[in-house]
């Protein structure tokens, strides 16, 4: 479908039936757009498509009538005019390189994968051109959004960011409704950072929180977190309003203050004592900052970007240190300018 005037997709297929990928497939079908949902477990999306919800991971929201759990990825694929992938950031590359064969050259992506790759420590969209190639338009969606509050309806909002201006506006009109409400930018790079980092910096809080440390070191961790994100998300590229907005403060206020978000019930239950690989079996789905704190202390150190809260994180994560060291760490630092 080319790009021009905003033109509403009829046809989708959503790949990646865990809960952000069903309540964006719920959303997209509320919409009127007739949506095929894909995920790697062909037994559970048949269930899905006999009970008419996901049962395991987003229970109690139903599937609209324009909404199908299709267990093949072709039959998912066929006829679809776009492709939103929900994958987690390690298995995108993956994702990618199994729809390439089976996409036509009409075919566009949006994804709403929130991460870093693996060992490279590349942006989703990198992966992306690697993968399609840099003439594939592609977009991100990203955002203050928990699958359940999607999933049921309730007020959300969302950034869809692409450097094709035509696909942005025609993504938002899939998505946007009057209880979705979508931003458009152009900025891909600040975007897919705000979504990575969030993450880590939601596992300090939950670290913080979970120590019993009060709120004024939440508001302490979430203002200079954001001054972390900013600066690395302008280093790779990232327009500093982005992070002002609803990928970037947006979701990191979301992600650090509310136990629905699995990074910072990570933080909590490392500050319980527990274990990261624990805490993962409680959480039961992937925590994306596990990976991504590896990655952002990799970049950030390479750059000689200046992160500590994300580097404590990555340290209390990976490199064996206590919360309680890690706080001292922090605590222990001299006083600053507080402007760059």
């Amino acid at each position: 479908m080319a790009s021009g005037a905003e033109q509403k997709p009829t046809r989708m297929a959503a790949i990646g039936a865990g809960s952000w990928g069903t309540a964006l497939a719920i959303q997209l079908g509320r919409n009127g757009v007739a949506t095929r949902l894909w995920g790697r477990n062909a037994a559970d999306v048949s269930d899905m498509r006999a009970q008419r919800e996901n049962a395991r991971y987003l229970p109690g929201c139903s599937f609209p009538d324009t909404l199908t759990g299709e267990p093949d990825l072709e039959a998912a694929l066929d006829g679809a005019q776009d492709v939103l992938v929900t994958v987690p950031s390690h298995a995108l590359r993956e994702t990618l390189l199994r729809l390439k064969p089976l996409l036509t050259s009409e075919q566009r992506i949006i994804w709403a994968t929130k991460g870093l790759e693996p060992e490279s420590a590349k942006l989703p969209h990198i992966v992306a051109d690697e993968v399609l190639g840099a003439g594939r338009p592609v977009a991100v969606l990203s955002g203050p959004s928990f699958a359940g509050e999607v999933g049921q309806g309730m007020p959300t909002a969302v950034t869809i960011a692409s450097s094709d201006a035509g696909m942005a506006a025609d993504m938002a009109a899939a998505f946007h409704d009057s209880t979705f409400r979508v931003y458009t930018s152009t900025d891909v790079a600040g975007v897919g950072v705000g979504g990575a980092v969030k993450n880590v910096l939601a596992i300090a809080v939950g670290i913080s929180d979970g120590l019993g440390f009060g709120a004024n070191a939440r508001a302490l961790l979430i203002t200079r977190g954001l001054n972390e994100m900013v600066r690395l998300g302008e280093s790779l590229g990232g327009h500093r309003e982005t992070f002002m907005g609803m990928a970037g403060l947006g979701d990191l206020l979301l992600t650090c203050t509310d136990d629905q978000s699995r990074n910072r019930r990570m933080g909590l239950a490392l500050a319980a004592g527990k274990g990261v690989e624990a805490a993962q079996r409680e959480i039961q789905q992937v925590v994306e900052g596990v990976r991504v704190a590896r990655e952002v202390d990799r970049i950030a150190r390479q750059s000689d970007i200046e992160m500590p809260i994300a580097h404590q994180a990555y340290c209390v994560l990976h490199e064996g240190a206590t919360p309680r060291q890690a706080v001292a760490v922090l605590t222990g630092r001299p006083s600053r300018e507080e402007v760059d």
